[in-house]
């Protein structure tokens, strides 16, 4: 017999969003928007940031999700923007707590927008708010085209949806139409279309992230 306790469960998931919420009001105050972009690994989440800082003028700082390692924070870094490195170990996902202990190590006066980079994947972010007022998913046209099956949830909770890599496409043989149809189907939402290598489709995000 299995016994599963999913009050312990309810209760993480309630504390996760009692503290998103404060994280939320402090951003309020401060007069900052934060946006989540999550997505699994080698989407491209880290380059579209480094796009965003590069078309965006205003003060923006960043916290950098990764299980391990600092080559994310690294190329950020170079950028010249307040940014935090968080390894979560064997967590695949970021939680309120951590960003939380995050925003201590930023001086929150100096920034009008706060970019964070979730962990690489589809599943776990999904459950976890950040207290973001934006949640996004970026995908990669060499996952496949039928990630927003596969994973529903993540999709159906974000505010907008990045399909990246498009010059890749053809390559890969994939039709973007059958994406862009189950996004319709499953979780109609903003969709921008980008190749972050070359910039395309990201002047359109600047300006979206921001309004």
């Amino acid at each position: 017999m299995h016994i599963i306790d999913l009050g312990v469960e309810k209760d993480i998931y309630e504390v996760n969003r009692k503290i998103a919420n404060e994280i939320k009001e402090l951003l309020d105050k401060k007069g900052i928007k934060a946006i989540d972009f999550m997505g699994s690994i080698g989407s491209g989440k880290t380059l579209i940031i480094e796009r965003l800082i590069e078309k965006i003028d205003r003060r923006i700082g960043v916290i950098v999700g990764d299980v391990t390692g600092d080559d994310d924070y690294k190329r950020i870094k170079k950028y010249g923007v307040p940014v935090v490195n968080i390894n979560t170990g064997k967590e695949c996902h970021l939680d309120a707590h951590l960003i939380q202990h995050a925003l201590e190590d930023i001086n929150l006066d100096e920034i009008d927008l706060l970019f964070i980079e979730n962990i690489g994947n589809l599943v776990c972010p999904a459950d976890f708010e950040l207290g973001t007022h934006k949640r996004g998913v970026v995908i990669s046209v060499t996952e496949g085209d039928d990630m927003v099956r596969k994973h529903p949830l993540i999709f159906q909770i974000s505010d907008f949806i990045v399909i990246n890599k498009i010059d890749l496409a053809n390559y890969m043989e994939i039709d973007i139409n059958k994406i862009l149809k189950d996004i319709e189907k499953i979780a109609p939402k903003k969709v921008f279309l980008t190749d972050a290598k070359s910039g395309k489709g990201i002047d359109e995000l600047a300006k979206w992230v921001q309004s």
